[in-house]
Order: C-alpha cells, then sequence, then structure tokens
C-alpha cells in the first residue's frame, strides 16, 4: 500500500533531520577547544514478512531461493563520539596544557553527575584562592587541587608529568604544587557529552581508571598548547551535501506515494 511507503520515507526524513542537526552542531563547534565531533549511525526498521525464503513451490519439485520482505525505514540508532585527538594550537600561556594521547582532566562539577566531570580542554586559570581552574564561565576546580600562591601564579611550571611547580621568592627550589591526574576508559565513546567541554562518566562508559600523564596508557601533558577541535569541515560539509540529497529523495518517494494514493482514492470513487 502507498501509505507503507509514505510512513517509509517520512522515517527516513525524520532520520536525516537528526543527521542534519547533528552535522550542524559539528560545524558550530570547529574551532571549540578540544571539541570532539559525533557521527550519526543508522538502522533499518522491523521487515514484514511476505514469504520465507526456502518455501517449497507448488509448480515443482524445488524451494524458493529467496523470500519477500518490505522494510518499514529507518531511524537512527545513536550518535558516536569520535575521540581522534584534535591539532596542537600554541598558545604560550603557561597554564595551557594540552593532552598528547589517552586520558582526561578530572574536574569538580558539585551536584552535576557524581561530582567529578571529565575534560580534554585544557585552558586553565587560576580563582581568587590560587586553585587551578577551568577558564570558563564556570571556573570549575582540578581535581585533585592544585593551589598555587597568587603572588607567584607568574612563574608556574607545568611538566609533562602533570607536576605543577611555581617559585616561592623565599625558597632556592621549585615548589610542587600538585600533579594534574589523567582519567582514562575503557570506552570513551560511551561518555555524556554534558556541555561546557565537560564529560560525565556513564555505566557504557566504565569506570574510569586514574594516573599520572606517562604512565599506563595515559598521554603526557604539554604546555603552553591547548587541543584543537577535530572537526574536518570539508568532510562536513561533504556529509551535510549528502544528508540534504538523501533528504530531498525521500521527499520525492513521499510526494510519488501520495500521488499512486491519489489515484487509488480518485479510482474507488
Amino acid at each position: 500500500m502507498s501509505t507503507l511507503a509514505l510512513n517509509t520515507s517520512a522515517s527516513g526524513m525524520s532520520a536525516l533531520n537528526t543527521q542534519l542537526d547533528v552535522i550542524a552542531n559539528n560545524l558550530a563547534n570547529a574551532n571549540t577547544t578540544a571539541f570532539k565531533s559525533s557521527r550519526t549511525n543508522f538502522q533499518d526498521l522491523y521487515y514484514i514478512e511476505k514469504k520465507q525464503p526456502g518455501v517449497e513451490s507448488q509448480l515443482a519439485d524445488a524451494t524458493s531461493p529467496i523470500g519477500l520482505f518490505v522494510g518499514l525505514g529507518v531511524e537512527v540508532a545513536g550518535t558516536q563520539l569520535d575521540f581522534e585527538q584534535g591539532p596542537a594550537v600554541s598558545t604560550n600561556r603557561k597554564l595551557d596544557v594540552m593532552i598528547e594521547g589517552d586520558g582526561f582532566l578530572q574536574v569538580d562539577v558539585g551536584d552535576l553527575g557524581d561530582g567529578i566531570a571529565y575534560t580534554r580542554a585544557g585552558a586553565l586559570s587560576t580563582d581568587a584562592d590560587g586553585n587551578l581552574v577551568l577558564a570558563n564561565n564556570t571556573g570549575y576546580r582540578i581535581e585533585p587541587s592544585i593551589v598555587v600562591p597568587t603572588e607567584s601564579v607568574s612563574t608556574v611550571t607545568i611538566g609533562t608529568d602533570g607536576s605543577v611547580y611555581y617559585k616561592d621568592p623565599n625558597a632556592v627550589d621549585l615548589v610542587l604544587a600538585g600533579t594534574l591526574e589523567l582519567a582514562i576508559f575503557q570506552n570513551s565513546a560511551g561518555l555524556e557529552s554534558a556541555g561546557q567541554n565537560l564529560y560525565l562518566e556513564t555505566y557504557a562508559s566504565g569506570t574510569p581508571e586514574v594516573s599520572d600523564p606517562g604512565t599506563d596508557g595515559a598521554g603526557t601533558i604539554l604546555a603552553g598548547y591547548l587541543e584543537g577541535s577535530n572537526v574536518n569541515p570539508v568532510t562536513e560539509l561533504v556529509d551535510l551535501i549528502r544528508t540534504q540529497r538523501t533528504f530531498e529523495m525521500n521527499s520525492q518517494a513521499l510526494q510519488a506515494a501520495d500521488e499512486t494514493l491519489r489515484t487509488v482514492v480518485n479510482i474507488a470513487n
């Protein structure tokens, strides 16, 4: 029936509209620090079985090698994060850090989730108390807490192992303020995107393994750099065109089904 084709085409247009939303978000964040692009995964829907394969033929001593199935359309199976590392962007700021390899910085987010969120956006700053925090509109504190005296912020040095040192005017040697620890997930794609460059742990992501940079598979820290977005604008624009054209084809299929149904109705009248 033409009504089946109408619903099938509509399911395709709905799924493609979701893909368009995902592509638009990727392109909007092409310059967002450490942003990870997403892709849309599709899956076909159930099928109407009109004839099973292998049914014995009534006209000869043989069985049918194929069956007859009519699909009911498509749906979005999910969106999948791509954690491929973005390019290194030099900033020459001592408190900016980039993670080279696997791992996330831990952030104290209070009542959000279980209190800890994870990020690869290493634009850091200090608050009024000298705590190392994210340099954004929320100023969430890095975990474990690292405190740098206000008068020594300009002397901070961050090593590849995540160690944070500062110069104390009353001491000869550098003072260790703390170490940036990295969290590694078994399934990073299972993390929940919470906005503000933050991710939350889920059952699918698994429990994080926390270690010092450069140990147990964790990446190293590169100070004076930030990780750029891993969005490829050319690829996204090609996907955008492909999505638009496929949407148009589904729209034409819907119009054809509508015309067929109109013809049937006119004949019936």
